[in-house]
């Protein structure tokens, strides 16, 4: 019997008991599942740069996004509050498309 001891997104036991098997489950309390979606995330990521190498990422990507969106929940905001928060910052420092790589910096 496998044993997993992590967090699942909402809708695996029910996705395991259409195969006819059973699993044991219980809710996380808000510190718990705090430090679990810390830990999903650093598991996402993982996957996703093994996946990058194989340049099959998307679905990856899309797992750290849900996790993300979670973790700005626990952090008392909202998706469109963490969407604005990160054009503010576009704004401010400018965002990754130019692929801009820092060298060094040298005092004037």
């Amino acid at each position: 019997m496998p044993i997993y001891n992590k967090l699942v997104r909402d809708r695996i036991p029910e996705v395991i008991e259409s195969t006819g098997k059973a699993c044991r489950t219980r809710i996380l309390n808000e510190k718990e599942y705090h430090a679990e979606l810390v830990v999903k995330l650093r598991e996402e990521s993982e996957e996703y740069f093994a996946a990058n190498i194989a340049q099959d990422s998307l679905e990856e990507l899309a797992d750290m996004l849900e996790v993300i969106r979670a973790l700005a929940i626990v952090h008392g905001a909202s998706w469109e509050q963490l969407e604005a928060t990160r054009e503010e910052k576009v704004a401010a420092r400018g965002g990754f498309r130019d692929r801009v790589y820092l060298i060094d910096v040298r005092d004037a």
